[in-house]
């Protein structure tokens, strides 16, 4: 009998793991490089009750992460795609921690994050460039794999750097490939949870979204 072949690495759509590389190095090497820009300016507001040193904390999580959950093999395959794993984490992401957590990466950054968030970016994109995306990694919504993973930290960085730009009132330049991949975790999880209409017309210039209109 011959072995079952190796489940293939999707990238969530459409281009694969490769496009997904990509994405992932692009958005890390756009949030290293706005960071730059904060240099001297960490006690400016920055997101909501974050000033800038938090909000970049916080998005650096979305490096440290990748890292953190591939020293985590899992068992098994709990969460399926990209916007599966958002649906599983909304309570998490709605809770009380995720500040308090991002001022604790932020101040974990020390004394210039400027230079700490490159080093951190390279060492990622380094780890993640050996893998294939089948990987079985443990998240916080349980077993994915990380070719699955993967888009929702691009997503992360993408809208958090974009963040980080305002706050810095500097231009939001986000990279092509990094925008394509969030923008279509945007559109799964409008079309999934039955939301698309509202997107669909406020992108065509039909309405405005309503206030609050959120996907995640």
């Amino acid at each position: 009998m011959n072995p079952a072949p190796p489940v293939p690495a999707a990238g969530s759509r459409p281009g694969g793991w490769e496009e997904s590389l990509r994405a992932f190095g692009d958005a890390a090497r756009w949030f290293a490089r706005t960071t730059a820009a904060a240099t001297g300016r960490w006690e400016l507001p920055g997101l909501g009750e974050w000033d800038v040193r938090a909000l970049v904390g916080h998005t650096s999580r979305s490096l440290l992460t990748v890292e953190t959950y591939l020293g985590r093999p899992a068992p098994a395959v709990d969460v399926g795609t990209a916007a599966d794993y958002y649906r599983a984490t909304r309570r998490v992401a709605a809770g009380p921690g995720v500040a308090q957590r991002g001022r604790e990466a932020g101040a974990a950054l020390g004394e210039d994050p400027a230079a700490a968030v490159p080093a951190i970016a390279e060492r990622v994109l380094a780890l993640v460039e050996r893998c294939d995306g089948t990987e079985l990694v443990t998240t916080i919504a349980g077993g994915m794999r990380l070719a699955e993973y993967l888009p929702t930290r691009t997503f992360e960085l993408t809208v958090h750097t974009a963040d980080l730009a305002v706050a810095l009132g500097t231009a939001a330049d986000v990279p092509r490939t990094a925008a394509a991949q969030a923008l279509r975790l945007v559109a799964d999880l409008a079309a999934g949870d039955g939301r698309a209409a509202e997107l669909l017309l406020a992108a065509t210039g039909r309405t405005g979204l309503p206030r609050g209109f959120s996907v995640l």
